[in-house]
């Protein structure tokens, strides 16, 4: 995995885990985002056309792509869109995400600097693990579910 670059805006060493969608500048943070989305002025053409609609779950003017978050040693967890879909169109899911607890436990991990130890202290948490395998169960069905009775 590649190692984050200073940030474009602040100067922050090693700290840039995001970079722009237009011109592919690197920078850390909301407030640091929002500071170059105020000068940007995009330096290349977007690699390819989105769908005008965008992608499952994304505005058509949505600041960012899946491209954007993942570097190329996260590829081998990228889920396929068909199956990302299949999330939303959930009732189980969404049932889940009624609960404000679990909210809360999903934008505390969102808005973490270190995702992965918060993480791993909500798995230990019950709701947070039913959420977790309810998406798996989505994503990867268990095979013996796959088989059709006869």
């Amino acid at each position: 995995m590649r190692a984050p670059r200073p940030c474009g805006v602040c100067g922050a060493a090693g700290a840039a885990k995001y970079r722009c969608p237009r011109c592919a500048a690197a920078y850390c943070s909301v407030p640091c985002c929002r500071a170059h989305k105020e000068r940007c002025t995009p330096e290349r053409e977007p690699e390819r056309e989105r769908p005008a609609g965008g992608q499952a779950g994304q505005a058509a003017d949505s600041p960012w792509s899946v491209e954007d978050i993942l570097t190329e040693g996260d590829e081998q967890d990228r889920v396929p869109l068909q199956k990302l879909k299949l999330l939303g169109e959930s009732k189980e899911l969404r049932g889940l995400l009624l609960n404000p607890h679990l909210r809360q436990l999903l934008l505390t991990v969102d808005q973490a600097e270190d995702k992965s130890s918060l993480m791993k202290k909500y798995m230990q948490e019950p709701l947070f693990v039913e959420f977790a395998d309810c998406c798996l169960r989505i994503i990867e069905p268990p095979e013996k579910e796959n088989i059709l009775p006869e």
